[in-house]
């Protein structure tokens, strides 16, 4: 089927063709004809499928057919980040502007006023992060009495970010007469209950059975030691030479170390976390789009809707505790028919979390050894003991290796000693037995 049987108008499927689609996606075919036939939607499907897609085509065309005077806001669409809210709002406007219409997207971390100016001027849509949304409501900038679509783009990632008292509180301020719709590369059971409350007789979609990886991604795991996995990533990103890299890591503090040191590698290396400025954010991701960047070690805030164009390689330095978080950030790659790779670095306190990752996708993920970095891989001759090696270990002389853990031992020991002396704000100073003496005497000059 193409989108001519779709039933959207001609200036539409122009702008359809621009955006390079030439017959639509799973889900745009199934979405698009229940959001026009006046259904609620609760959708699920892969990421990189085309769901915003899937919902902006449809509410264009419902908003085209009867024109306002842009007095109110009549379409409302959620996101949980700032960049998928950005990149919603990039998509919506594509369609909008062919048929006359405005969209606009506000959210916090910029300047407030550009955006109440650009609301005074009218807008049809509305696209929100929800903290920014309450705070122009507060300000009584922004009316939501005649909103006549609500949708909630990756909506378990709004609850799972703690947005279930925003949530509520939008819910008591749009009407309770309206069209609402859910979309979600994964959903739960607080999704399911959250969409049995707000949905009147939906239409259920799913394309791909819940929680599923796209069948693209090539999925490795290498066993490492978590002192080796900056080691290995260099050599793994040196070796295969990827002209884009996104690195996913656990905390905002650890992403900036790991660009420190990649940076001073002489790799060309950014961060992308919360604590950075929205505007150094926006800046950032453009350049890794266009190229000028090749590696972004980011945490989960860009796990979530960023469209990445060829993107070919996405690692886990840190594997992802959640499961569900695993599947959103390696579909920033293998998106639109494209192959990708999802590579792992599994230490052993994380192995649980691997165990549930599997679990999830119904599926052994392969394990694959890297000489002299992953666990049990072959060490070179000239090595003589490589700690926690256990190929290693069996081959070495035991006089080497007691020196070895004597060595660390005392590291170990050495560093609790310095803890201990920060914590309790004192420091200790080496007192010299003989007395220091002075350069000069009284009456004489010069050196001694």
């Amino acid at each position: 089927m193409s989108f001519d049987q779709l039933g959207l108008r001609n200036e539409l499927l122009e702008a359809v063709k621009t955006r390079g689609y030439l017959s639509p996606n799973p889900i745009q075919l199934k979405a698009i004809p229940a959001i026009l036939a006046g259904r609620d939607v609760f959708a699920c499907a892969m990421t990189g499928t085309g769901k915003t897609d899937a919902f902006a085509l449809p509410l264009v065309e419902i908003l085209s057919r009867k024109k306002s005077s842009r007095q109110y806001i009549r379409t409302l669409i959620l996101a949980p980040t700032r960049e998928l809210a950005h990149q919603v709002g990039e998509i919506v406007k594509a369609y909008a502007r062919v048929v006359s219409m405005r969209c606009t997207v506000v959210y916090g971390g910029v300047r407030i006023k550009p955006q109440v100016d650009r609301l005074k001027r009218g807008v049809d849509i509305l696209v929100a992060t929800p903290g920014r949304l309450l705070d122009l409501v507060g300000q009584k900038r922004l009316n939501l009495s005649h909103i006549e679509f609500l949708v909630f783009d990756e909506a378990d990632r709004m609850l799972d970010l703690g947005f279930s008292d925003e949530i509520s509180a939008i819910l008591d301020l749009v009407p309770v007469k309206r069209r609402t719709m859910l979309f979600s590369a994964t959903y739960s059971k607080q999704i399911k209950s959250l969409a049995g409350q707000m949905l009147q007789n939906p239409e259920y979609i799913e394309i791909t059975p819940g929680n599923k990886a796209a069948e693209l991604i090539d999925h490795k795991i290498h066993l490492v030691e978590r002192s080796n996995k900056r080691a290995l990533l260099i050599h793994l990103i040196t070796l295969k030479n990827w002209d884009r890299v996104l690195v996913f890591i656990r905390t905002k503090k650890g992403a900036d170390k790991l660009v420190l040191k990649l940076a001073a590698k002489g790799l060309s290396v950014a961060a992308l976390h919360s604590n950075k400025s929205q505007s150094f954010r926006t800046r950032t991701l453009e350049k890794f789009k266009n190229g000028s960047i090749h590696i972004l070690v980011a945490t989960d805030v860009a796990a979530r809707g960023i469209d990445i164009i060829n993107l070919p390689c996405v690692f886990n330095y840190d594997i992802p505790q959640d499961p569900a978080d695993y599947i959103h950030r390696i579909g920033r790659t293998g998106r639109a028919g494209e192959s990708g790779l999802a590579v792992s670095f599994v230490s052993n306190d994380e192995k649980k979390y691997l165990v549930a990752i599997e679990k999830l996708l119904k599926q052994k993920i392969c394990v694959e050894k890297v000489d002299c970095y992953t666990e049990d891989s072959d060490v070179p001759d000239f090595v003589l003991y490589r700690p926690n090696s256990i190929s290693c270990g069996k081959k070495a002389d035991k006089d080497i290796q007691e020196i070895i853990e004597k060595r660390e031992s005392l590291k170990q020991k050495y560093r609790r000693g310095n803890l201990k002396t920060k914590v309790s704000g004192k420091s200790f100073r080496s007192k010299s037995k003989t007395k220091s003496r002075p350069d000069k005497k009284r009456g004489r000059t010069g050196k001694r």
